[in-house]
């Protein structure tokens, strides 16, 4: 093609050298057809069909990492309902004060029902009294937050110790001034020689489920404690471990914010040992 295209330009050049007038003309003739001709509209299509091709396939290659790396750290949503999420100090005073306002409404003519006044009466009164100490002396749940990968692991590598520390804080307690009370008493040693004032114990904030990078099941225990230090629990790193044993290995670090402190409860029940 560019062959031709060079000897029609030479043929041009000859039959036009002699027209004084038409000179520039000729130049301009040899100079826009020694360029070579533009590739076919095939072969142009062809070119930019494979490059959007290998975009394409480049762009496919990067979505499985991002996948599974997302799918590892899926959060498990608590919506499972439970009586243990259930306050039975708000269940109680409710129940009691309704009986109680209807039953002073139909004792004196408010309401319809007033031979049933009595009987509401006689009972709204001690359930709404119940209500409030049930109310006074509870102690809410604290969030658990559990990763897809760590509830597969729960059922077969936790701890019957695991299992039960994770049941008993996610549930409304009463009576108990905070959440693994007897556990910290024995580990911290309120008052005694080595040990914390009470008024300083850690307080359990959440707790997380999760899988450690050797594949084990991990309930981490999150504490505020504004008046400790990370060596208050660094030595009593071996006592976590004893207290929450058999089968499980405590280790301790800093939490996120300032007065946060984490102590893992890692379990050593290996996966592939317990699915054997």
């Amino acid at each position: 093609m560019q062959t031709l295209t060079l000897t029609r330009a030479t043929n041009l050049f000859s039959q036009h050298q002699d027209d004084r007038y038409l000179g520039l003309s000729n130049h301009r003739l040899c100079f826009l057809s020694v360029h070579p001709a533009s590739p076919p509209p095939l072969l142009a299509s062809k070119r930019h069909r494979l490059k959007l091709a290998f975009v394409a396939k480049a762009a496919d290659s990067t979505q499985p990492s991002s996948a599974t790396t997302s799918a590892d750290k899926t959060l498990v949503p608590d919506d499972e309902f439970t009586l243990a999420k259930v306050s039975f100090g708000v269940i109680g005073l409710g129940l009691g004060i309704s009986l109680l306002s209807y039953g002073f409404g139909a004792y004196f003519s408010i309401f319809p029902g007033s031979e049933w006044s009595a009987l509401m009466l006689t009972y709204g009164f001690p359930l709404a009294v119940i209500g409030m100490a049930l109310k006074y002396a509870e102690l809410k749940p604290v969030p658990c937050l559990t990763y897809s990968d760590a509830q597969s692991l729960r059922e077969t590598c936790a701890t019957p110790i695991l299992k039960q520390v994770r049941n008993d804080v996610i549930r409304f307690r009463y009576g108990d001034e905070q959440h693994l009370d007897e556990a910290l008493k024995r580990i911290f040693q309120y008052g005694l020689g080595g040990g914390i004032p009470r008024r300083s114990a850690p307080v359990l904030q959440m707790i997380r489920e999760e899988v450690t990078e050797d594949g084990k099941y991990c309930l981490v225990l999150v504490f505020e404690a504004k008046a400790l230090k990370l060596s208050d629990f660094e030595k009593r790193q071996a006592k976590f471990t004893s207290f929450f044993g058999p089968g499980i290995t405590a280790a301790v670090g800093k939490g996120e914010s300032e007065n946060l402190y984490e102590v893992r409860l890692i379990s050593n029940t290996s996966p592939n040992v317990s699915s054997s």
